[in-house]
């Protein structure tokens, strides 16, 4: 009885030993900001990160699962700020709406969501799909019984009227009191975040209800900026976030936009504008175009059945005669420069790519966005990579949690072969996932 008492305890105890690893030897970039760690030494004990150090240093708890890092760099896991689950790269918008809702909760989101965390994306904000099926995915992720980054949804997009078609996940309102009405539902059923889009088609009124009701339910407001009344009537209205790198093949933003946006930067007490210019899919399309051999790639097929991957495949069969693009060389050079209008006048910039739209697949998307930044526009790495882990955790709120490798928050973490402070690229190609303390990949 004794030597079988003897057992069960160290069965009941087992588990406490195994959760203990440490990640050793590798460069921390912990996404402060700050100057990278060497030979860092991070202590991961069950979901959580409970020490961060270098060798030498920090002692490695006796029993803790070694991970060598060396010649690795290490930052906290990818953010992408702006997904769509329920697309995944087809070119024909009509025909995936018609035919594919019924499989989005089970098939086509779940394959997203595994997708993106393959490429080191731990967390990411889905900005626009049905309601039910985008609380399911992501309640299932928390419960682990599918594979995905921790999802932040906002459910259906709030507008002035839904494209034919697109009800399910388009909601349009009609007046104050049913924009109220539709963000409380909305609020109720438990999304994360509201997505306003085409405000400038909308009363002020409206407007400012879906900013005022979600604030009043502790939810931030992530609205479209394609078009200067967009932007202006955005900031009149209090919201949080915007999206796109918009106003089509304009050069620049206007001035009186400018001036509208230095205003709020300048107030300290509001918290940071924040911005997700999604321009890789644009900046890169000529290349794709041109250079389509990594559309061949296989990545892009995990988790969807062969008839999709199909399906998707014909659907950009002549990449260069796809409508969504057509503008898209006149658009493309505007883009650099209205990117650095908005870093001047204080937006604090995330990286988000549109996951999902057509030839952009969630295996992909998060690393193109980073290289354009870095090796196009210049952007320093760590201040690249700031915007992709310490700011959409502090714009979501859960920068107590998440964003950084440091004590006590998940230990959400990724490692990748070689300098990725030289070689942004390397990020196409993660080695290590690590998510709530699991390896994953």
């Amino acid at each position: 009885m004794r030597y079988l008492f003897s057992i069960l305890i160290l069965i009941i105890m087992m588990p406490a030993f195994a959760q203990v690893k440490a990640l050793v030897g590798g460069t921390l970039i912990d996404g402060f900001g700050s100057t990278p760690i060497q030979n860092s030494v991070i202590i991961i004990d069950g979901k959580k990160i409970k020490a961060v150090g270098e060798m030498g240093k920090l002692e490695i708890p006796e029993g803790a699962e070694i991970i060598s890092t060396e010649g690795m760099s290490v930052l906290p896991g990818l953010w992408d700020m702006h997904v769509h689950l329920m697309i995944n790269g087809h070119a024909d918008y009509g025909h995936w709406d018609k035919t594919y809702p019924p499989l989005f909760e089970k098939v086509i989101m779940p394959a997203s969501a595994h997708q993106l965390l393959m490429a080191g994306v731990t967390s990411a904000r889905d900005l626009g799909g049905p309601l039910k099926e985008s609380l399911a995915v992501r309640d299932a992720i928390n419960r682990g019984e599918i594979p995905g980054p921790t999802m932040y949804m906002s459910g259906p997009f709030i507008q002035n009227e839904p494209y034919p078609g697109t009800e399910q996940f388009r909601w349009g309102v009609n007046g104050e009191k049913d924009a109220r009405e539709k963000v409380k539902r909305l609020a109720d059923a438990g999304v994360d975040c509201i997505k306003l889009i085409d405000q400038d088609q909308m009363t002020m009124a409206e407007v400012k209800a879906v900013v005022d009701e979600a604030h009043k339910n502790n939810l931030t407001v992530v609205a479209h900026a394609h078009r200067p009344e967009e932007i202006r009537r955005g900031l009149l209205a209090g919201v949080d976030c915007f999206e796109h790198t918009g106003l089509s093949s304009a050069p620049e933003y206007p001035a009186d936009v400018m001036e509208m946006i230095r205003e709020r930067t300048a107030q300290m007490n509001l918290g940071p504008l924040y911005w997700t210019p999604t321009v890789e899919g644009l900046y890169n399309y000529e290349y794709v175009r041109d250079n389509p051999e990594k559309l061949d790639t296989d990545k892009w097929h995990l988790g969807l059945p062969d008839s999709i991957i199909q399906d998707i495949r014909q659907s950009f069969q002549y990449p260069e005669r796809l409508p969504y693009f057509q503008l898209t060389p006149i658009r493309r050079p505007t883009l650099e420069r209205k990117v650095n209008q908005l870093r001047e006048a204080g937006v604090v910039i995330m990286t988000g790519t549109d996951s999902g739209i057509p030839m952009k697949f969630h295996i992909q998307s998060t690393w193109n966005e980073l290289d354009v930044w870095v090796n196009e526009f210049g952007f320093d790495p760590i201040y690249t990579i700031k915007a992709a882990t310490y700011w959409p955790a502090k714009m979501m709120g859960v920068d107590d949690e998440y964003g950084t490798v440091s004590e006590g928050k998940y230990a959400d973490i990724i490692a990748v072969k070689g300098d990725v402070l030289r070689y942004i690229s390397l990020l196409q190609d993660v080695d290590i996932v690590i998510k709530h303390g699991e390896r994953v990949k």
